[in-house]
């Protein structure tokens, strides 16, 4: 008897050491796009591997694999790529390596298209105020002022705007970026009305933090609002004017502030006012013509022409406030912030102290930033890619286009050589957010191209962009509701109370193991589904797990970005 167990485990241990798995792009690929998709087990794989149609698998395009021989990922020693750039017919596949099968993707050249309005629906579930998807008010007691020229306490209209993440505050940190980055989604892409709607909803909220000329509030709540699930219509934290009152709105001064034990280090005010007016002069050029919109468009370019000379006025960053927890936006970068403001502004007036500065303001900027780092605090180099030397780029001389490209091409390179350091070829670190990272770097590549024509990182952009996609150890996609499989237990209050799936939200995805057993809170439901493909990074769709596992606003807003520059591209 103890031998027929003993066979039986060991037929059962070899089967699982010869089992395939298959990770690929679930949405889909234009047809000129590079399309590499990764196999690996734990025994040698097979040479050849085939593309087959999803209904009838029907060969269509058969090839042979690639060893990746210098990385490993996990407990799995054996990697290929599987190479199908060659298979440019339009139709519906899967990938067959052996008897394993890949899930289901598109080739069209419409394969994405979609995306972009796709991922607004979670951006309409963060709204603060009147918000679509819930059908009902928040937060109409926002706000009461904390720092500033005003009597600590003094009401200030401050509703509106978006839900950071899965958490109820409100920061200009992120949604002055959030607004800046869909109204150029917007200029640049198809001219959708909801895209426009969302992005113009960012810009009431912030017309709104800057009262008067010299004034400008930037955070609504702090970590209190950590205190239980609740819907945000039913806010029962207490700020100090009762169980789901008023909530503090915090003056940017430039200076470190924290109404408790925990300060921030802030420097100065020109990271949120470079933000701040690159979104407004963009809502200008777009607006200005509109007879409709253009007193709509004048008051914004008013607005962002003030809040830039606050930021000229106090250079240096103002960071995200804490209050009972350590945690904060740690942004220490401001140039790249000025230089989009002032490109912007001197799109929107033709003034050209605005184009000297941002010239300035890139030399400054450079190429600083992640890219090419194993570590960095928490959003220290927000936001995680410099979109002014690509919005300068056609407003310079050749041999300043050369300095802006060099710049964005130094960065791809040192995240290139990152990326030798696992079989996906991922080019950023897993720290916190890190799915943001992945985003703004296949952004960064699609702006560099379309700035100089150079298409050599193509298959790096696909590789990076297909991570986020699927083609990754855990099988997923980063997106709800997005692709074949994709997260579900999301750290998101109004999804884990209501049961209710919502469309479109960028998950902060997968962190270094040991800071997942480092954050405060973080912990898993239930055993790891994913356990067996746990590697350098860890991912859990779990809701206990925010470090991985919650959506982003400002994410998901960068998304639609990279999403629309990659409908764009030749």
């Amino acid at each position: 008897m103890k031998t027929i167990i003993g066979i039986l485990l060991l037929a059962l241990g070899s089967a699982q050491a010869e089992e395939i798995f298959i990770r690929a792009n679930q949405v889909g690929y234009a047809s000129r796009d590079a399309k590499v998709a990764v196999a690996f087990s734990h025994t040698a794989l097979p040479d050849k591997f085939s593309i087959v149609t999803a209904d009838t698998e029907e060969p269509r395009f058969t090839h042979t694999t690639r060893a990746i021989t210098n990385a490993t990922w996990g407990q799995f020693t054996y990697h290929v790529d599987l190479d199908f750039s060659g298979l440019t017919k339009a139709g519906r596949y899967v990938v067959k390596l052996g008897e394993a099968k890949s899930l289901p993707f598109t080739i069209g050249d419409a394969a994405t298209a979609q995306l972009p309005e796709a991922l607004l629906e979670f951006m309409q579930q963060q709204r603060c105020g009147f918000n679509p998807w819930l059908n009902t008010n928040c937060h109409q007691a926002d706000g009461r002022t904390a720092y500033g020229p005003l009597t600590n306490g003094s009401p200030l209209d401050a509703r509106g705007g978006w839900h950071d993440a899965g958490d109820l505050l409100k920061y200009l940190l992120t949604s002055g970026n959030a607004t800046a980055q869909m109204l150029l989604a917007y200029q640049l892409g198809p001219k959708t009305k909801p895209l426009a709607d969302e992005a113009r909803w960012g810009l009431e909220w912030m017309l709104k933090l800057h009262p008067a000329p010299d004034q400008l509030y930037h955070q609504v709540a702090d970590d209190r609002d950590h205190a239980g699930w609740r819907l945000p219509q039913n806010e029962t934290v207490d700020y100090g004017w009762g169980k789901g009152g008023a909530r503090p709105v915090y003056f940017a001064d430039g200076k470190p502030q924290g109404l408790k034990q925990y300060q921030s280090a802030s420097t100065g005010v020109a990271n949120l006012a470079g933000r701040y007016a690159a979104a407004m002069a963009l809502a200008h050029q777009i607006w200005k013509n509109d007879p409709a919109q253009k007193d709509f468009a004048a008051r914004c370019l008013k607005a962002g022409l003030e809040v830039y000379e606050l930021g000229r006025a106090k250079e240096g960053v103002q960071q995200g406030n804490s209050y009972g927890a350590p945690y904060r936006y740690e942004e220490i970068t401001w140039a790249d912030d000025m230089e989009w403001g002032a490109a912007e502004l001197f799109r929107a007036t033709g003034e050209k102290r605005f184009l000297e500065d941002a010239k300035r303001y890139a030399k400054l900027a450079a190429d600083e930033g992640w890219m090419g780092k194993e570590q960095a605090g928490h959003y220290q180099y927000y936001p995680f890619m410099n979109i002014g030397h690509f919005r300068l780029y056609a407003l310079v001389d050749a041999e300043f286009q050369k300095l802006l490209a060099g710049y964005y091409r130094d960065g791809i390179e040192r995240c290139i050589k990152a990326g030798q350091k696992n079989p996906y070829r991922v080019g950023v670190p897993f720290i916190w957010c890190s799915n943001n990272l992945l985003t703004a770097l296949v952004t960064q590549c699609l702006m560099y191209e379309r700035m100089t024509g150079d298409a050599r990182y193509r298959e790096f952009t696909a590789k990076q962009l297909d991570w986020l996609l699927g083609r990754n150890p855990w099988g997923t996609t980063m997106f709800t509701e997005i692709g074949n499989e994709f997260p579900t237990d999301v750290h998101v209050m109004t999804v884990q109370l209501l049961k209710r799936p919502v469309r479109g939200g960028l998950v902060d995805g997968p962190v270094y193991e040991r800071i997942f057993k480092s954050l405060r809170g973080v912990s898993l439901s239930r055993p790891d589904p994913f356990a067996a493909f746990q590697g350098e990074a860890v991912y859990h769709d779990d809701v206990k797990d925010y470090a991985s596992n919650e959506p982003t606003m400002d994410g998901t807003a960068s998304a639609i970005l990279m999403f629309t520059l990659l409908n764009l591209n030749p």
